[in-house]
């Protein structure tokens, strides 16, 4: 979600009039999906695969598919009445101005501003004396929007800025520099990058950066991608002329970052594996050009924060599930020379930085901010008091700074930008955003619940004020629910539109996140994957018996894993829910290792070419374990260009599902084009998305759509 600030305009005076029936007539199906019998064993199990042909993305006979289905469910949409109120609405909603906190590079001031609806907002410098001016109008670089800024990062000296952008929603990037002064472009690009940011030197003279090799073959979108590389490109030469700065052929899934220490003399090079959230760490003596391990072997986590002379700081969850911050000397680099300069405390951390020469944490209270102020010697300093129950993101401040810049949200709060005076111990609105609704009329309560195994789970339920429980109120449960990533309360002007017609919008913080640390994402990853499923039953459970919704009214929405999720949801419980929605999900539990990316997801799932994780997989796998019976209503969505969970997951899952429906909801797939997993899509095909969302759940429940909002 972008950066938001939206206005005030009295939603108390919204109301639902005009309605009619959602009565629709479904529209003739697709023709039967063609089924190509496929038996393999696999560790002495016969696995049926008979719409394996759909991994074909380029093939003439998966294109005219996908032309049907695409046919099929815009029909089936287009017929929902009143459905452009609801576009109507969230556009409403969306179009404010947003500016995000300001950063200093050199003499110069940065900062993003959004006029409303423009797809990207536009990075502006400011320097002093002068007005403010765009450096950086990413929605130029294309006429339908769909090349988008994927990363930008500023030189020291706030001289040069070098960005990334991506095409369709590609994790392919292109990388380019930009002179501040004068904003001429220099004519290298850089090719081939992939999960890699530019670190400058310290004299600004070039980046440090990572990709892969060209994948050969005539997709490039499907190929596996191994041999991460890393490189240091000078400005003003082409890209053939840069440095290979550390590789290791013996290791095809190691991926690599870089953070320049303070001194600007080591190189920290982070070597990950895979989405497994521990990581090794290489230096680099940039004077000598030696290169050393510093963290050898993979059994913990370390995020380099800082340095004090030769001592190394770094957050770690060594010995520390919650996390903690140690100093590690950079020629000692034994467990037992370290020194521990704040313990693990009771709440985990999500973020630190080292700003004003202090300690920045911002801990998880029960999923919600908590930020501290702490000397670089651990000493407690100052409790920050923050504008509510919410999210803190973006920090924004440098090493010698008097000043922090944060993002604060919540799930009825639109982002605005705060300030902390370290000398006055005081926050203070930076930017307070003008909304187009009134957040007083709007209720976000957390609410904690009870799992199969009787863990106790936290769960957001946000709504309109004076809601009935009286179990008919349209809810959508959206989770995720892995890969260490924490739900934490984040604004979305488009949930504003689903409570303005009459929805909850309920967020449980299932296991497999990052919300409790360590022990809360291991217990909902590898064979531990069931608790995460029975997590988000549970809280369907908990919302159907305290009467704020019931099964006939209950939407199911998740992306990613999240989509995953939602597959699990219709194979095993889908008596919970009315409709279900998969976006962008990895269904296919069994290949999807073999695709792109995936590999690198094995931390997290397990392999079915393993033997003992294969059955575990299998026994959940969404399209492996699709049988005749009638479901909820389900749409699901992906897109064409999706490089990182490949669309046939979703193809697949379709056809199969389409094939065993056996009662009257509808199973449609909404497949964009031009569009990939969900990062860098323009703003008109995001308002798009949730009005077909909040419209096919509606029209699921029953609930008739208004003539007016």
């Amino acid at each position: 979600m972008k950066r938001s600030t939206l206005a005030l305009f009295g939603a108390a005076s919204i109301a639902l009039i005009g309605c009619q029936s959602t009565s629709i007539s479904t529209p003739p199906p697709p023709p039967a999906s063609k089924v190509v019998p496929l038996v393999e064993q696999i560790h002495g199990e016969a696995v049926s695969d008979p719409y394996r042909y759909l991994e074909q993305l380029d093939s003439s006979e998966t294109q005219a598919w996908v032309a049907a289905q695409q046919a099929y469910g815009d029909n089936y949409l287009a017929q929902i009445p009143n459905r452009e109120v609801v576009t109507e609405r969230i556009t409403e909603l969306w179009n404010y101005e947003r500016v995000s906190a300001p950063f200093q590079r050199g003499d110069r001031t940065f900062y993003y501003a959004n006029d409303g609806l423009q797809s990207q907002s536009v990075l502006y410098v400011e320097e002093e004396g002068q007005a403010a001016r765009v450096l950086l109008d990413p929605n130029t670089l294309s006429e339908d929007g769909t090349v988008a800024l994927s990363g930008a990062v500023v030189s020291p000296d706030g001289n040069w800025l070098a960005y990334g952008t991506s095409q369709s929603g590609s994790d392919w990037q292109q990388w380019q520099f930009l002179n501040v002064a004068n904003g001429a472009l220099l004519p290298e690009r850089l090719e081939w990058v992939k999960f890699s940011r530019a670190e400058w030197a310290e004299d600004s003279s070039g980046v440090w950066y990572a990709r892969y090799d060209e994948p050969t073959g005539e997709n490039k979108m499907e190929a596996v991608n191994y041999y991460h590389k890393l490189y240091f490109h000078q400005l003003d030469t082409p890209q053939s002329k840069d440095t290979l700065v550390y590789e290791r052929p013996d290791q095809k899934e190691w991926g690599f970052g870089a953070k320049l220490a303070d001194d600007g003399k080591l190189l920290l090079i982070t070597i990950s594996q895979g989405t497994d959230r521990r990581n090794r760490v290489a230096m680099k003596d940039l004077t000598s050009g030696d290169t050393r391990m510093l963290i050898a072997d993979l059994y913990a986590s370390f995020n380099y924060l800082g340095s004090e002379g030769d001592w190394l700081l770094f957050e770690t969850d060594a010995d520390a599930p919650r996390g903690r911050i140690v100093a590690i000397h950079k020629d000692k680099p034994e467990p037992s020379q370290w020194r521990e300069i704040i313990p693990q405390q009771a709440e985990p951390i999500d973020q630190v930085k080292i700003v004003n020469n202090r300690l920045v944490m911002v801990k998880l209270k029960d999923v919600l901010a908590d930020v501290s102020v702490y000397s670089l010697q651990g000493q407690l300093e100052h409790n920050l008091v923050l504008p509510g129950a919410g999210r803190v993101i973006g920090l924004q401040g440098r090493r010698t700074d008097s000043t922090l810049f944060f993002d604060f949200n919540s799930y009825i709060q639109p982002t605005a930008v705060y300030r902390y005076d370290f000398d006055r111990n005081q926050v203070t609105p930076h930017r307070l955003p003008e909304v187009a609704f009134n957040p007083a009329d709007y209720v976000s309560e957390q609410v904690f619940y009870t799992s199969k195994d009787g863990t106790r789970v936290p769960m957001m339920i946000s709504y309109k004020k004076g809601l009935k429980l009286d179990g008919n109120n349209p809810t959508l449960l959206y989770a995720y629910g892995g890969f260490n990533i924490s739900l934490t309360p984040r604004f979305s002007p488009a949930n504003i539109a689903w409570m303005d017609l009459g929805g909850i919008y309920a967020v449980p913080n299932l296991r497999g996140g990052g919300e409790y640390g360590q022990a809360w994402h291991y217990g909902g990853r590898l064979e531990q994957k069931q608790n995460v499923f029975d997590d988000y039953y549970a809280a369907a459970e908990y919302l159907i018996d305290n009467n704020y919704t019931r099964p006939e009214k209950m939407g199911a929405y998740g992306r990613s894993n999240g989509g995953l999720l939602m597959g699990a949801a219709l194979t095993q419980r889908p008596e919970l829910f009315a409709a279900v929605l998969p976006a962008v999900g990895v269904l296919d539990m069994l290949r999807y290792q073999k695709f792109t990316i995936g590999w690198a997801w094995v931390p997290e799932y397990g392999s079915a070419d393993n033997p003992e994780q294969f059955p575990y997989l299998l026994a959940y796998s969404p399209y492996h374990n699709l049988t005749e019976r009638a479901f909820p209503a389900t749409m699901v969505m992906t897109a064409d260009h999706d490089d990182r969970v490949v669309p046939s997951h979703s193809f697949k899952f379709t056809a199969a599902m389409q094939a065993v429906q056996q009662g009257d909801k509808p199973v449609i797939a909404r497949i964009e084009s031009k569009a990939g997993h969900g990062a860098g899509k323009p703003t008109a095909m995001r308002i798009a998305e949730y009005r077909d969302i909040f419209a096919f759940l509606m029209a699921s429940f029953d609930e008739p759509l208004p003539k007016q909002l």
